[in-house]
C-alpha cells in the first residue's frame, strides 16, 4: 500500500500506460513502411517490362498497406502529443535537469523526421494520379526514410538515458549538450536502432502475413493473398532472425558491458561466478535470492555476454541494494517473454518458409491459421522487450546521473495523476475501437476498392 500512496509511482505507471499504447502504432508503421517501397518499386520495375498485370497487383498492394499505414500514423500521432506534455506536468525535475541535452533529438524527431512523414503520407495518399510512378515511389522512400529516421531520433534520446555521453555539467547542477556529434552517434543508439527496428520489421511482417493467410482461409483476393503470405513470411524470418542475432547479442554485450547489473536481474543471478547458466524456465525469489525449479544451460550466459564460456558473470549480491532494478520479477519474466517469443517467431515462419519453397504454404491450413492468429504476438513481444530495457535501468531516469525519484514532478498529487490516468484509459479505449473499426474495414473492402487519390 506505501507504493499505491507514492505520486513517483502513479507518474511512473501513468507515462509507462501512454507510450506502451502509443507505441504500438509506430513499430507497425516503421514495420510496413519498406513493403510499402518494396511494392512500389516491384510495381515500377513489372511497367517497364510491360508486365500490366503484375503491376498493378503490386500497386493495389500498396495502396491497400498505405492506407493502413495512413490511419496507424494518425492513431499514433494523436497518441504521441501527451506524452510531450507529461515530460514538463509528470517530470518537470527530469525536464529541468537533462532538457538541455535531450530536448535536442525531440526537437529533431519532431521537426525533420515527423514532417518529413506527415508530408509524404498525404503524397502517397492522394498523389498517385499527380505524379509519375517514379515521383510516387520517391515518396515511398520519403515516407520510410522519414519514419525510421523518427525512431532514431527518439532512440538516441533513451541511448542517452541508458549510456549518456556527449554531455556536461554546468555550474547549476544541470545537464547541457557538450558535444553534439558524441551524443547523436552514442554506441547504444546504433545498437539499440538496429535491434528496434528489425523488431518493427517483425511487426509488420506478421501484419502482412496475417492478412494474407485470412483472405486465403476466406478464400478472396487470391492473388493478393499469395502476395501478401510470400512476401511476409520471408522477411518476417530474416527480420527474426536478426532480432536475435545479431542485433540481441550486440545489444547483451552492451548491457554485459555498461550495465552489469540489469545482465543480472534480466537472468535472476544473484552469485557471481564463470560458466553462468541462462534459465530457461525458472520463479525469481529475491527474498531468498535464487531461482525456484530452474531449467538451466550452463555456460550460454558467460559465452552470449563475453565470448567465452569461462567469462565470470557477475551477481546481484555483487552490487548494493540500493542499485537493483526494482522489480526484478517483473524484468525476469519480460526478458524471459521476449526471449521465447522471438523463438517463436523465427520457427514460425520458418517453417512457412519451407512450405513456400515446397509450393505447399497456400494449401497448408494448419500452417495459415498459427499465421494469423500470431499477428498480435509481435506487439507483445515488442513491449515486454521495452519493459525489460525501461524496468533495467531503475532506478536511474539518467543511468548512473539521476535517479528516478528525483525527476517527478512534485507538485502533481497521486490523486491528479490517477484521474488524468482514467481519462487516458476511457480516452484510448475509444481511439483504439475506432481504430480497428477503420482498418476492418479496409480490410473488408480489400486491396481493389475504389479510393480517391487526388
Amino acid at each position: 500500500m506505501e507504493t499505491l500512496s507514492d505520486p513517483v509511482f502513479w507518474h511512473r505507471f501513468q507515462f509507462a500506460f501512454t507510450i506502451t499504447y502509443h507505441y504500438l502504432f509506430p513499430q507497425l508503421t516503421m514495420g510496413l513502411a519498406w513493403f510499402i517501397v518494396w511494392f512500389k518499386w516491384r510495381a515500377l520495375r513489372s511497367d517497364r517490362k510491360g508486365l500490366a498485370v503484375d503491376a498493378e497487383k503490386y500497386r493495389s498492394a500498396a495502396r491497400l498497406w498505405t492506407r493502413i499505414f495512413g490511419l496507424t500514423f494518425v492513431v499514433g500521432v494523436v497518441t504521441g502529443i501527451p506524452m510531450e506534455f507529461q515530460f514538463g506536468t509528470n517530470w518537470g525535475g527530469f525536464s529541468r535537469y537533462a532538457g538541455g541535452v535531450i530536448g535536442q533529438t525531440l526537437a529533431m524527431e519532431g521537426m525533420f523526421a515527423f514532417f518529413l512523414e506527415s508530408a509524404f503520407i498525404g503524397v502517397l495518399l492522394y498523389g498517385e494520379r499527380r505524379l509519375s510512378p517514379r515521383a510516387h515511389l520517391w515518396a515511398a522512400i520519403g515516407l520510410a526514410t522519414g519514419s525510421w529516421l523518427s525512431g532514431y531520433f527518439i532512440l538516441v534520446t533513451n541511448a542517452f538515458m541508458q549510456h549518456p555521453v556527449g554531455h556536461g555539467i554546468g555550474d547549476d547542477g544541470k545537464l547541457y549538450l557538450a558535444d553534439l556529434g558524441a551524443y547523436l552517434t552514442n554506441p547504444w543508439a546504433f545498437v539499440e536502432f538496429a535491434h528496434n527496428q528489425a523488431a518493427a520489421l517483425v511487426t509488420g511482417a506478421f501484419a502482412v502475413a496475417a492478412l494474407g493467410a485470412f483472405y486465403t482461409l476466406a478464400n478472396r483476393d487470391r492473388e493478393q493473398a499469395s502476395l501478401y503470405l510470400r512476401s511476409g513470411t520471408l522477411i518476417g524470418l530474416i527480420a527474426s532472425v536478426l532480432v536475435a542475432f545479431p542485433t540481441g547479442d550486440a545489444q547483451a554485450k552492451m548491457v554485459a558491458k555498461h550495465q552489469e547489473v540489469v545482465l543480472a536481474a534480466m537472468e535472476g543471478r544473484f552469485e557471481s561466478g564463470p560458466n553462468a547458466e541462462i534459465t530457461f524456465i525458472g520463479q525469481p525469489n529475491v527474498a531468498e535470492r535464487r531461482i525456484d525449479n530452474p531449467i538451466k544451460l550452463p555456460g550460454a550466459l558467460s559465452f552470449l555476454a563475453y565470448g567465452t564460456f569461462h567469462s565470470e558473470v557477475r551477481g546481484l549480491n555483487d552490487f548494493p541494494r540500493d542499485q537493483w532494478p526494482d522489480n526484478i520479477e517483473l524484468l525476469y519474466y519480460s526478458f524471459h517473454i521476449m526471449a521465447g517469443l522471438g523463438t517463436c517467431f523465427i520457427a514460425l515462419t520458418g517453417l512457412a518458409t519451407v512450405q513456400r519453397l515446397r509450393g505447399r504454404l497456400e494449401s497448408s491450413r494448419w500452417i495459415l491459421w498459427p499465421l494469423m492468429l500470431a499477428f498480435p504476438f509481435p506487439f507483445i513481444a515488442n513491449t515486454v522487450g521495452w519493459m525489460t530495457t525501461e524496468l533495467g535501468r531503475q532506478p536511474w531516469l539518467i543511468y548512473g546521473l539521476f535517479r528516478t525519484s528525483e525527476g517527478a514532478s512534485r507538485v502533481v498529487s497521486q490523486g491528479s495523476t490517477v484521474f488524468t490516468l482514467i481519462g487516458f484509459c476511457g480516452l484510448y479505449l475509444l481511439l483504439g475501437v475506432l481504430y480497428l473499426a477503420l482498418v476492418g474495414r479496409e480490410i473488408y473492402r480489400g486491396p481493389d476498392a475504389e479510393v480517391h487519390h487526388g
